[in-house]
């Protein structure tokens, strides 16, 4: 009709309240899938937001199964990689640990991830950054804060009261005095962290030495140097909670007339592979198991 005034559609109660309503749901949502991305440090990305807060909330969900307080310390967590893979399941780790009365739990690449003390694939993963337990992968894991949920990766290890780390061969590789002494400063580092938590007992891997076809003897030396100096008592004492287990030690050459002196000893490889053999873990399996037990009632006495 001319000269009439355009009519004005109103909002609907009902539709406004709506529109509250799932802006208050999803606003935490959104929150929620950041930090858990962020924190976990799968980055601002898509497949970050659902890869990450996956991994949280399984994480989050077994906290209170696997968090250990009680002050028995027979919660163990190893994290490791393919050798510490191989010396659990053909050296009987699992086996003798629960035998002992321990739950022992691993921590493998984040894929496959966390298993459990039945040997179970848990689903889920401590985000391992850049899947790096070299010793600087070590030291910008515990530099991560520690928080009441696993959350990141030194938090998830937290859940656990013994807690066993381990760099792979490739840290072995030592290729200049420099370096040795970086290696010294990054495990200085590291147990000022281990310090800050009185509570826990941590007990440190010796890397692995290399095989012959993939080192040379000085370089051999110095990855010697760096597991002899990780079990003295200049890096030890006075650090109740920090105990070193030689596993450098026990696979290598220690003939120092021999041609691989301070590399993978004969008996324990196979052709060029740095990845000790079968044998090797079948032989240091029992012996880990055994430090560590007894590692635990040796801590306990000081509590």
């Amino acid at each position: 009709m001319a000269g009439s005034t355009p009519s004005v559609k109103k909002s609907h109660p009902r539709l406004k309240r709506s529109f509250v309503v799932t802006g208050l749901l999803v606003v935490p949502l959104i929150v929620l899938v950041v930090a858990g991305s962020v924190l976990s440090g799968y980055g601002l990305n898509v497949r970050g937001f659902a890869g990450g807060i996956a991994n949280v909330l399984r994480g989050v969900r077994d906290h209170q199964t696997i968090v250990s307080n009680t002050g028995d310390y027979k919660n163990i967590i190893f994290l490791h990689h393919s050798v510490g893979h191989n010396l659990i399941e053909q050296g009987s780790v699992r086996e003798l640990f629960t035998e002992a009365g321990y739950q022992f739990w691993d921590h493998d690449y984040n894929y496959p991830g966390l298993t459990d003390p039945a040997g179970k694939l848990t689903g889920y993963h401590y985000n391992v950054p850049g899947d790096n337990t070299d010793p600087d992968g070590l030291l910008g894991i515990l530099a991560q804060p520690a928080y009441g949920l696993p959350l990141n990766t030194l938090s998830g290890l937290l859940q656990h009261e013994v807690i066993l780390l381990k760099s792979c061969f490739p840290a072995s590789n030592i290729t200049s005095d420099a370096q040795l002494e970086e290696r010294k400063s990054w495990y200085l580092k590291m147990r000022d962290t281990l310090d800050q938590h009185p509570d826990r007992l941590f007990i440190m891997l010796t890397p692995p030495p290399l095989n012959p076809a993939e080192t040379k003897p000085e370089d051999a030396r110095r990855a010697r140097a760096v597991a002899n100096w990780l079990e003295s008592e200049e890096f030890l004492q006075g650090h109740p909670n920090i105990f070193a287990f030689d596993f450098f030690d026990l696979l290598a050459e220690s003939d120092p007339a021999a041609p691989d002196f301070n590399m993978l000893r004969a008996a324990y490889r196979t052709g060029g592979d740095s990845h000790p053999n079968q044998v090797a873990n079948q032989n240091i399996g029992p012996t880990l198991v055994e430090f560590v037990t007894s590692t635990v009632e040796q801590f306990k006495q000081t509590r």
